[in-house]
């Protein structure tokens, strides 16, 4: 997989888990504004998803990877969140499965 590839799993995985982070926020503190901030960056992310001219089917594998990363690390990092041994075991799982469906095809 090349740099772009990984620059925009990225892009998108920070957009998605930070938009639905975002949206969190903005309900807890009872702000439609901060909602409205959240739902642009998950639409931001379909656009980014969704105008890139990949086989996206076959690397979809690799970016629930990516997302699962994001999404534990802001769970830990964002939220404070005390994540238990066996989600970062499953994380584990998930990107040994990510490896097996993008370079599966070579072996």
């Amino acid at each position: 997989m090349t740099f772009l590839p990984l620059l925009f799993f990225f892009t998108a995985a920070i957009l998605e888990v930070g938009g639905d982070a975002v949206v969190r926020m903005g309900l807890r503190a009872n702000s439609f504004v901060i909602v409205a901030v959240g739902c642009a960056m998950l639409g931001f992310y379909g656009l980014v998803v969704n105008t890139v001219k990949w086989d996206f089917s076959n690397l979809l594998g690799v970016y629930v990877a990516f997302f699962a990363v994001v999404s534990v690390l802001f769970g830990h990092f964002v939220f404070k969140e005390n994540i238990p041994n066996a989600t970062w075991i499953g994380l584990i799982v998930i990107i040994c499965g990510a490896m097996i469906i993008q370079f599966g095809g070579r072996i």
